[in-house]
This record gives structure tokens, C-alpha cells and sequence, in this order.
């Protein structure tokens, strides 16, 4: 029994009821009922984690997401955050978080990972980082591919929340589980080669706005491509380096 999490999530139900929002999910069947697995899910919007934790619940389970530090200081989120058991990153010390999402795995619990690490501001897949493989790999417990569309429209990156009552249809597919099997590499490969097919189905399926900022330029929007994203992403970096090394000098 988790009462703090089954309360935030009667919450969140009650929250997204008011919204209007509609959802399609699709492939709750490949949830592993029982033992440790990575929840690999793709980040288009802020709200990721909270629709990524619908699909489990077909077999009564919660997600121990990975999330950063910062969410953990915060004197509101903090609390609920560790209540609900959920992994701080540290980008700055990722070592321990790695070995605190393993131990998860290796207790049982389904941990979820955004392998993009960022959100991505064309909507579409980015390259992945390594670090869901070799957890799996390490811990012996599969990867639940993962994707969500629709989620940007209710609050992305560089533009106004909209929680007000919009209806907005969002999609969740869940996909068959990956074994951790090859190098981490390879696995990391599969995994964003199996997520991009999932992504460009449920697409297929839903209505885009011609011209809208969270369509991607491939299917008509105005969201920036995936090159155009990568180098604003690299002025985001660039610009934390120089704060942190700022705080570092004083």
C-alpha cells in the first residue's frame, strides 16, 4: 500500500477529468505485472511522467522516476517527490544516481527514464543517451518502450501552460518489452530505433494543426526541426556552463 502515491494520482485523475483531457492507451498489456524494468519514455512537454504513470496502473503499479535535483530541493515538490520515491539526478554526480535507479530495478520497482534526457523542442525523437541500457543490462530487468503524443500541447518548453479545460487528446503506446541483451550501445540503438516507429504511428492517428507551434516542421507545424533544436539545445548548455561556472568564481 502507498497511500501518498495512490492519493496524488486520485489527484492527478481528478486534474486531468477537469481538463477535458482524452486518452488513448494502447499496449497496457506489456506492463510486466511483477520484477524490476525500465520505463523508457520520450519527452515532448513537462506533464510527461504524469500520463507515462497512467498504463501500470492496469496492474497496480507505480513508476520511481528519475528526475533532477533541483525538483528535490524544492521546498513544495521536495517532499512529494521523495514520498513517492522517485530518484534525484544529480547531473553533477550521476554516478549515484545511476547506482540508486539499479538498486530500484534490482528491488523490483519499474523506474522511468527520459533516454533523451531533455525535452525535446521538435517534437521528435533525439538522439539517446546510454544510460536506460546499461541500467537494464546491469540490473537484468527489461525496457518498456514508451511514447506519448499530445502531451506538448498542455505545457512544452518555451511556451504558456494551458490547464485550463482544452480537451486535448493525448496518446500512449505502450510497447513489447526489449530484453537487455548486447552492448549498451547497440540496445540504446534499438530502443530509439523501436520508439521512433511507436511515435510515427500514433501520429498517423492524430489530427495536426497546420502551422502549430507543437507539430513538428515534418508534418507542417512550426516547431523547429531536429537540427534547429539541437543547436538551441547547445545554447541552453552553453549558458548553464557559464552560470555555473559563474556561482563556482564568486
Amino acid at each position: 500500500m502507498e497511500p501518498v502515491y495512490r492519493s496524488v494520482i486520485g489527484i492527478a485523475r481528478v486534474v486531468f477529468a477537469f481538463e477535458g483531457l482524452r486518452f488513448q492507451v494502447e499496449g497496457e498489456e506489456n506492463i510486466p505485472a511483477t520484477g524490476g524494468a525500465v520505463i523508457a519514455v520520450n519527452h515532448t512537454g513537462y506533464l510527461d511522467f504524469t500520463y507515462a504513470g497512467l498504463p501500470p496502473r492496469s496492474v497496480k503499479r507505480y513508476i520511481r522516476f528519475m528526475a533532477k535535483k533541483e525538483v528535490f530541493d524544492d521546498k513544495i515538490s521536495g517532499p512529494i517527490m521523495r514520498a513517492l520515491k522517485h530518484i534525484p539526478v544529480d547531473r553533477g554526480a550521476g554516478a549515484e544516481s545511476y547506482k540508486a535507479a539499479v538498486s530500484s530495478l534490482r528491488g523490483g520497482e519499474l523506474v522511468g527514464v527520459y533516454p533523451e534526457a531533455t525535452i525535446s523542442r521538435s517534437f521528435e525523437i533525439k538522439e539517446f543517451k546510454s544510460g536506460a541500457a546499461r541500467m537494464a543490462i546491469e540490473a537484468g530487468g527489461p525496457i518498456i518502450p514508451t511514447v506519448i503524443w499530445g502531451a506538448q500541447r498542455v505545457w512544452t518548453k518555451g511556451f504558456p501552460k494551458r490547464l485550463g479545460r482544452t480537451k486535448t487528446p493525448i496518446s500512449i503506446a505502450v510497447g513489447e518489452p526489449i530484453e537487455p541483451i548486447g552492448p549498451p550501445n547497440e540496445l540504446t540503438e534499438k530502443l530509439r530505433k523501436t520508439m521512433q516507429e511507436m511515435l510515427l504511428k500514433l501520429q498517423e492517428g492524430y489530427e495536426h494543426e497546420p502551422g502549430a507551434y507543437w507539430v513538428p516542421a515534418r508534418l507542417g507545424g512550426s516547431a523547429p526541426t531536429l537540427a534547429e533544436a539541437d543547436k538551441l539545445d547547445a545554447v541552453d548548455v552553453a549558458a548553464r556552463a557559464a552560470a555555473r561556472q559563474a556561482r563556482e568564481n564568486d
